[in-house]
């Protein structure tokens, strides 16, 4: 329940968005939280049921049963089946289709944005996609379902139908570089905006958690959202400590308010 306090800071987001020029949005794992998807870092998320050390890069090219480990989890089933956008991912789009939000950089791996209506074009994913397999010998790169079609024993890591190498989530690993291209993407669109709302990330992960602070250094204004207190809050312009669901819903009917007449 968003209360009186809460509504005032929500409303005074809602005149930034509509005062911005270039608005870019940052999103981290309290989005997709919200649509059943569990958190690594938080109490009784995945890393309390999971060993971190089995999602190294080195361990996955060193351990034919760590890829079978991980082709299971992250492949098989429990990460993300049935996940859909929430409330927040679908306000993201909604202001994106109203001309208040020009790009997406986040550090979820679930294509939910993409998903509730976000151009696939202007959304950076830091960390990957799973919906993509990377054969790690050849460089191919195809469609989660595309690689699961063809295997003829879905727990088991499957190996590159061209060339036989090992194949590999196109997500990011413990001890791999993010995407070069999707990084320095982020980075400029991170100096060039006048607005970067932060919503649901801890700011914890860096490279990624750099952004915001590229963002007010070139001049931008910055809004945090997210349940908890984050390192950007002390130079942040405003700073919501809410559920992102609520507060984007809320957020996009002052925006409408202020913008869709316009429309």
């Amino acid at each position: 329940m968003i209360d009186a306090a809460t509504g005032e800071q929500i409303a005074g987001a809602a005149a930034m968005i509509a005062a911005a020029r270039h608005v870019v949005v940052f999103t981290g794992a309290g989005v997709s939280t919200e649509s059943g998807i569990p958190d690594f870092r938080s109490p009784g998320g995945l890393w309390t049921r999971f060993d971190p050390e089995e999602f190294t890069l080195e361990r996955f090219l060193a351990s034919p049963e760590t890829r079978r480990k991980q082709w299971r989890f992250l492949l098989s089933g429990d990460l993300l089946r049935g996940a859909l956008p929430n409330a927040a991912h679908r306000a993201i789009a909604r202001l994106e289709a109203l001309g208040k939000v020009h790009w997406v950089i986040t550090q979820n791996i679930d294509n939910l944005h993409q998903k509730a209506g976000s151009d696939p074009g202007r959304v950076l994913e830091l960390h990957g996609s799973l919906r993509w397999i990377r054969c790690l010998d050849c460089g191919r790169r195809r469609p989660l379902e595309e690689v699961l079609g063809e295997s003829d024993a879905p727990d088991e890591a499957p190996d590159c139908a061209f060339c036989g190498g090992i194949l590999k989530p196109d997500v990011v690993f413990f001890g791999e570089s993010l995407p070069d291209q999707a990084l320095q993407e982020a980075v400029g669109q991170a100096q060039r905006c006048d607005l970067m709302i932060v919503i649901g990330s801890s700011l914890a992960v860096y490279p990624a958690a750099t952004m915001p602070i590229l963002a007010k250094r070139a001049g931008a204004k910055l809004v945090v959202i997210n349940l908890t207190a984050t390192p950007a809050d002390p130079f942040a312009d405003l700073v919501i400590h809410a559920p992102a669901g609520e507060v984007m819903t809320r957020l996009l009917g002052e925006v409408e308010k202020r913008v869709a007449p316009c429309v």
